[in-house]
Formats: C-alpha cells, structure tokens, sequence
C-alpha cells in the first residue's frame, strides 16, 4: 500500500475514537455517513468542474480532497485502502469490457 495511504488510514482510524470538535474527520463521523456521502459528492464535483477546466494545480488539489474523503468513507466502513489497491490489482490486464462483463454475472 502507498506508504501516503498507510499513513492516512492510521490517523483515520484515531479519529473515529476522537471528539467531534477535535477535529474536522472526527466531525464528519460523528455526523455519519449522510454527512461523509454529501462531502465525497462535492469533492467529486469539484473534481469534475477542475477536470472541465484544465488548470493542472486545481485537478491536482481537487483530486487529493476526492482521494481524502474517500478514504473517509472507507474507514467509516471498517474498509482498509489496501482492499481498494487490491482490487485494482486484481483487474489489472483485464479490458474494462471484460471487467463489466464479470460483475453482471
């Protein structure tokens, strides 16, 4: 696992046992998933509008606020990163055709 991801899940783990004014991820759980889902949401649109922009700067910091609340959303659900990774690791070399094809069976 990305040694970036590790680090993240470490310190997103410590916050689920945090108080909610503590700090902005402890928050966030403490207001459930509704909460993290809305978040996750505008970071994907702000991702998108920078992607429809093009400004390099902005699709990079746009895309590190979607990765960051995705993983919020991964450690509320007890999901370590490495699930992910392994997951795209086991699709690697497969055609995304192919890929579709297997999840609808």
């Amino acid at each position: 696992m990305s040694d970036v991801f590790a680090k993240l899940a470490v310190v997103l783990e410590a916050r689920k046992q945090a108080e909610p004014d503590s700090s902005y991820v402890a928050s966030l759980y403490h207001k459930g998933t509704d909460t993290i889902l809305k978040k996750l949401g505008e970071e994907a649109t702000e991702t998108v509008i920078a992607g429809k922009g093009g400004n390099r700067d902005e699709i990079i910091y746009e895309t590190a606020d979607l990765w960051f609340h995705s993983l919020v959303l991964l450690a509320h659900n007890d999901i370590s990163p490495q699930v992910i990774l392994d997951e795209l690791d086991r699709r690697f070399g497969l055609s995304g055709i192919e890929e579709k094809s297997n999840r609808d069976k």
